[in-house]
């Protein structure tokens, strides 16, 4: 099979599945948003989203001098956001942004895991 066509169906197949996820899980949002404290659960997902990244990116950029591109990477590992760093990659030609990344990813998946069994050990 050619490269391009490899590259289409693998593309194609996962804009179908988040597409098929997306309209699954967002058939109630309207009514779980307006009910009760849906808003505020956007909020704490907002804030937990956005804050650390501010936070950390202008740490990173001001403070410790990081260039912008190897912040974009850490910070796109700290997401596991794989197409976070394909915009970083696209920023500049060097790999920095993708030896950034896999330095915080391994470290970010293993946090998250034990983050859940200690959730899971606190609140059960």
């Amino acid at each position: 099979m050619p490269p391009n066509a490899n590259f289409l169906l693998r593309e194609v197949g996962i804009v179908l599945f988040l597409a098929a996820v997306g309209l699954k899980s967002g058939q109630h949002f309207v009514d779980t948003l307006m009910a009760g404290e849906g808003w505020l659960w956007l909020l704490w997902g907002a804030a937990i989203t956005a804050l650390p990244l501010l936070l950390f990116g202008f740490l990173g950029r001001l403070l410790l001098k990081i260039n912008y591109v190897r912040v974009c990477g850490l910070l796109s590992g700290s997401m596991t956001d794989p197409p976070a760093l394909a915009f970083a990659n696209t920023l500049c030609a060097s790999d920095s942004p993708a030896l950034a990344y896999a330095t915080v990813y391994p470290l970010t998946m293993l946090l998250r895991v034990v983050c859940a069994q200690l959730l899971v050990l606190f609140f059960l």
